[in-house]
């Protein structure tokens, strides 16, 4: 699990043949049906056609993607929010975040070691706490479709949009944060525990909001951009 959650960021196109094919150069005798078994435990699928980690939902009502063709000029404008696995040296846990597209800021995040909605909420409200933002973002995993997700955004009157299914490049922005948080954390500190992987979160959330300067926001942190510089 941990080879294929490193490779898995390097290759996120790779799905369970090619994944297969590449633990064997490795030597590791695995078949197809023990990397596709791993895989589904560790929530990885191939970029194409999905890389989502929350098993998709099945609600009543649907709402549409509202960000093709949409400039985003301004902080606030549009939230997103999505989860991923990161591993301990006996386990895995989970991590959401939530994060404001124009100014890459990491508004909330948290941990948990189910795929409960619980987390999810948590982190939604620890957002809402700091701000709102016209369009909130999401795939089509059960813990943002479901009930108490969307009716929290509609209370607070925020235009709800869901990637379509299949596209996985329409929550980019949180596919690029995943791989930052990989690379330069997750896979430099080997977390034993639980509040070790929070305490080193915690530290690279703050080094990534304040002290981490991003090419694409002309070298400023998201924290300036976002308006909180210290």
């Amino acid at each position: 699990m941990r080879l294929l959650d490193e490779q898995y960021t390097r290759t996120p196109f790779y799905g369970v043949e090619r994944m297969t094919v590449w633990l064997r150069q490795q030597g590791y005798a695995v078949n197809p049906k023990r990397v596709r078994r791993l895989l589904r435990l560790m929530g990885l699928e191939a970029l194409y056609p999905k890389p989502r980690l929350s098993l998709p939902g099945d609600p009543e009502r649907r709402y549409p993607y509202l960000l093709r063709g949409r400039a985003i000029t301004a902080v606030n404008d549009v939230w997103s929010t999505d989860i991923t696995y990161i591993r301990l040296r006996s386990g895995f846990l989970y991590l959401v975040a939530v994060l404001d597209w124009y100014s890459r800021y990491v508004l909330a995040w948290e941990l948990s070691n189910t795929l409960e909605t619980g987390f999810c909420l948590e982190a939604l409200e620890g957002a809402l706490a700091q701000g709102q933002p016209t369009i909130f973002n999401t795939d089509q995993g059960v813990q943002f479709t479901s009930a108490a997700y969307t009716r929290r955004l509609e209370q607070a009157g925020i235009l709800i949009s869901w990637d379509g299914r299949g596209r996985a490049l329409d929550n980019i922005f949180v596919e690029r944060l995943w791989r930052s948080v990989k690379w330069e954390e997750v896979y430099l500190h080997d977390y034993q525990t639980v509040a070790d992987a929070y305490d080193g979160l915690d530290r690279y959330f703050r080094f990534y909001n304040h002290a981490r300067p991003h090419q694409a926001l002309s070298y400023q942190t998201p924290a300036q951009v976002y308006g909180l510089a210290s």
